[in-house]
């Protein structure tokens, strides 16, 4: 007999439904998987038989052909075992396929027969909603990530014997509800607290700024002087993820396989730090089976590179079309998948290869030496980060004396307010949340200068040499700290401070 199962199998981070066609008949008894799977498809073939044995069903002895649709689809991923093993048990007559056509089965099956969880949950259950599927039969670890879908029924089993039982006898299971006790919109704000810093009141203020507008930072200052504690503590004073940009944030990690044990919608901002070992792809995303990388992992939050210049050049290259687009596009011979990459990026190094240079201990490199060092940043990759900071290390005294400074809370209200007050000036634009996404249309409505500031900006594009992008980047983060002033309109000192903000460019 021939029976079809429903699943998903996930392109990049959207799902597409596939068929899982199970043909039993006559011949040498054998499985075959056709329709383009991988390894972990194929090896599925041994662990259905095995399962199916161990948990007291008949497994068919004769020839079983298994067909994947659409069959130019690559296919990946354990997640077809649940639905191969209900396929065949309703070809052998086993199960009633009454019910096989309203729902999407997925999970991988243990040989004891239970049902253990897999990654892209959330996804497929938002394509299935999409696609008028009554409902979702999956294991009971992911049924709290797939309910968030609303308009979907979703049955978390935790043993094949259950699913069995659920086609059979359909009316004694009711639909997974979303845990009461889970507040999914409300972030927790985990990390550290910016009332540790003592002084670095310029580091500070640059935070603040980066976190209201969704700005680039880069942090330049010898060892020890705190640059790294600053920008561990920019995700403390963001303002929290909307329902929405959590959804997007859930269905990314969901892809990646970084919720199997969570269940619930990512609440907090992403704060993602690789070393500067770390490779091209691993940043931006790959594989012969597209994944996401740091980059996309880190989307609507924070992305941290310490020890900028320890990168390799070509690495950090592979930053500027994101920086740019909000999104990487990864191509392969027969497949081209898209993911969100709108991060804010954080970054610190060492002003040379010794580190010093300060009024505390004095810089023992070469000119050669420096200009090599700052060879690894190019021009394009600095004019993509907005605010670029000094940090000086702290005197003795003010080690000792100096009281710590405003916690993270009471910078986050501020940021908060200036971040609803771009929204509120955002409404009429899609996908425009934040100052730093403003386009060259925005700033001519947004930014308009009077003739005093206009003048010092002209003067400051001259004096440091400034590109057009960073030029209106700095009315972007112009834009910003009126926003925390409570401003409508671009005055001279809005202006002024924000050029500050790229006296290191190019800095050797």
């Amino acid at each position: 007999m021939l029976a079809r199962v429903w699943s998903a199998s996930i392109v990049g981070i959207d799902a597409v439904k596939v068929g899982v066609e199970v043909d039993v008949s006559g011949g040498l008894p054998g499985i075959v998987v056709l329709g383009l799977p991988d390894s972990a498809i194929q090896e599925s073939r041994e662990r259905v038989k095995a399962t199916l044995k161990n948990t007291g069903f008949a497994f068919p002895m004769r020839k079983i052909v298994i067909n994947l649709t659409p069959a130019d689809l690559r296919k990946e991923g354990p997640c077809f075992d649940l639905p191969i093993s209900v396929g065949i048990l309703a070809a052998s007559e086993q199960v009633s396929a009454d019910l096989l056509g309203d729902y999407l089965f997925l999970g991988e099956v243990s040989l004891d027969g239970s049902l253990r969880p897999v990654a892209g949950v959330l996804p497929i259950a938002a394509a299935a909603q999409k696609m008028g599927i009554a409902g979702l039969v999956l294991p009971a670890d992911n049924a709290q990530e797939a309910v968030v879908v609303e308009g979907l029924a979703v049955y978390g089993c935790k043993h094949l014997s259950e699913v069995v039982d659920f086609l059979n006898n359909p009316g004694r299971y009711k639909p997974v509800q979303l845990d009461s006790t889970v507040d999914i919109a409300k972030a927790s704000y985990p990390g550290a607290d910016l009332h540790d810093v003592k002084g670095q009141a310029h580091g500070r203020r640059a935070l603040e700024i980066a976190a209201a507008g969704g700005h680039n930072l880069i942090f330049v200052g010898p060892p020890g002087s705190g640059k790294t504690m600053l920008a561990r503590r920019l995700p403390g004073i963001l303002p929290p993820l909307t329902f929405a940009e959590s959804l997007e944030v859930t269905r990314i990690h969901s892809v990646a396989g970084l919720l199997k044990n969570r269940g619930s919608l990512v609440r907090d901002r992403p704060f993602r730090s690789p070393h500067h070992s770390a490779s091209g792809p691993s940043l931006v995303g790959g594989g012969s089976f597209p994944r996401p990388g740091e980059i996309s992992l880190s989307h609507r939050g924070v992305l941290f590179l310490d020890e900028l210049t320890e990168f390799k050049r070509d690495v950090l290259e592979f930053l500027r079309q994101p920086l740019e687009d909000g999104y990487v596009t990864i191509s392969r011979t027969k497949l081209s998948v898209m993911f969100p990459a709108q991060f804010t990026l954080v970054a610190s190094t060492n002003p040379c290869p010794c580190g010093y240079g300060d009024t505390i201990q004095q810089c023992t490199c070469s000119p050669r030496q420096r200009e090599q060092y700052w060879a690894k940043l190019s021009g394009p990759l600095m004019d993509r980060i907005d605010l670029q900071v000094a940090v000086n290390r702290l005197k003795p005294e003010e080690i000792t004396q100096q009281p710590t400074g405003e916690t993270s809370t009471s910078v986050r209200e501020r940021v908060q307010q200036a971040s609803d007050r771009a929204i509120t000036r955002f409404q009429g634009e899609a996908n425009l949340r934040c100052n730093a996404h403003l386009q060259s249309r925005h700033l001519q409505k947004w930014c308009k200068l009077d003739d005093a500031s206009r003048n010092l900006l002209e003067a400051a594009i001259r004096k440091l040499g400034l590109s057009a992008r960073a030029s209106d980047r700095i009315l972007k983060v112009a834009r910003t700290i009126a926003d925390l002033a409570g401003e409508d309109e671009l005055k001279t000192n809005h202006v002024a401070e924000a050029i500050q903000y790229r006296t290191i460019d190019r800095m050797q």
